[in-house]
């Protein structure tokens, strides 16, 4: 973080690291995107069956937010991330091994479900300084967190392609992790999140948070968004591989780099809600959604450049909305944020699992346009229900004020 952020007992660089962290545990997720068409090939698998891999991963986040992340309000979090990332590891390697699509899938749950130190980090990280400086901590974490999600695409889909097979990008990934294991636990505050609850009662006190009004908004938010955001990118490798322009994983991973100048304007995302609200900064993200649709629509069906100026949209839209829906609830007590981002991100990757699903249903049925206009059909409901937040709001501080 900048200077002007002060941070007592923690080591200098802690939050460039935690944002590195996210970035390369999150890249484990998407990994197979830029693969799945050359994965249908290599396997002998229908297009829409291959995609299964993308919602598998999906599914397995989901999974290890729900029963692994909760642990982060009362575990030692050297323990805990040491203990994630070794699993993910030995996932990665059954990946390379996998001898096929079941097996490939079953790799892709056990990634998925420990690769979730983001979500361990992220409120870890809010802790280290004042509340003024909230949105720009989230900010700076996720940018990492989308640089990952971006850039795995390329790192996946150049290395597959130029050294040969769809398991070396499994391989080199297991690799950047071992590194970081090594790394990461001597920058870790060396004390437990809380005390005195158990694994048990902490899943038990979950459904009770559901009461609190900021997460159910940015939850709803989320769940939309994210479902466009992986439609579109469950489905790009087989629309760029398509007759419009025969292009292999490597061009696939590369929308993932010229995707990444939308993710850096992020930071700005949490100055912006450090000023006027997350409700301001949803609004953009909806708007440079919709803008995305439109370009994706017509221009992107058969142009390049107009494909890469929409993905940036995308990109865009999905992390600033991200940044405000996290600040938002992390405005909430800091004693549950662990367990408030677990249930947020629950409903995320559901959401992004649901989307994988549906889009590669869509390309299927209907090719790139089907998968555009859910995007636009998601986005419409998202901004359906910030309109009536709003008011909710609105309405609730005037019936306050009499």
């Amino acid at each position: 973080m900048t200077a002007s952020i002060a941070m007592a007992d923690v080591k200098r660089g802690t939050l460039t690291l935690f944002a590195v962290a996210c970035g390369v545990m999150v890249a484990n997720i998407y990994l197979c995107q830029p693969l799945l068409a050359e994965l249908a090939r290599a396997l002998g698998v229908s297009a829409d069956r291959a995609a299964l891999v993308a919602v598998a991963t999906q599914v397995g986040y989901t999974l290890g937010i729900l029963f692994v992340v909760p642990l982060a309000d009362s575990s030692d979090p050297v323990k805990l991330v040491r203990w994630m990332m070794s699993l993910t590891i030995v996932g990665l390697l059954g990946a390379c091994v996998a001898p096929n699509l079941a097996a490939l899938m079953v790799a892709s749950v056990c990634i998925a479900a420990t690769c979730v130190v983001a979500q361990v980090l992220i409120p870890l990280a809010t802790t280290l300084a004042g509340p003024q400086y909230r949105g720009r901590i989230v900010s700076k974490l996720s940018t990492g967190l989308i640089m990952g999600i971006l850039l795995s695409r390329t790192f996946s889909g150049l290395s597959a392609q130029y050294l040969g097979s769809w398991r070396v990008p499994f391989a080199l990934e297991a690799l950047l992790v071992a590194a970081l294991l090594w790394v990461l636990p001597r920058y870790l505050p060396k004390r437990p999140a809380g005390k005195g609850i158990g694994y048990w009662p902490l899943l038990k006190s979950l459904p009770p948070l559901l009461r609190h009004r900021e997460l159910q908004v940015s939850m709803m938010l989320s769940f939309c968004t994210f479902a466009g955001f992986s439609a579109i990118w469950a489905t790009l490798a087989f629309h760029l591989s398509s007759s419009a322009f025969h292009l292999g994983p490597a061009a696939a991973g590369l929308f993932g780099l010229w995707g990444a100048p939308g993710a850096l304007l992020a930071p700005y995302a949490g100055r912006l809600v450090d000023r006027r609200g997350a409700d301001a900064v949803n609004l953009v993200s909806l708007l440079a959604l919709i803008v995305c649709f439109g370009l994706a629509l017509s221009l992107g069906a058969t142009s390049l450049i107009a494909l890469v100026i929409a993905i940036n949209l995308l990109d865009f839209g999905q992390q600033s909305g991200q940044v405000a829906n996290q600040a938002r609830l992390f405005g909430l007590s800091a004693q549950i944020r662990g367990r408030l981002n677990t249930l947020y991100m629950v409903v995320t990757f559901a959401g992004g699992a649901t989307g994988a699903f549906i889009g590669a249903k869509l390309w299927t049925l209907a090719g790139w346009a089907g998968v555009c206009w859910f995007l636009a059909w998601v986005v419409g409901i998202a901004a359906l229900i910030l309109t009536i937040s709003h008011l909710t709001q609105r309405d609730s501080k005037a019936e306050s004020a009499r």
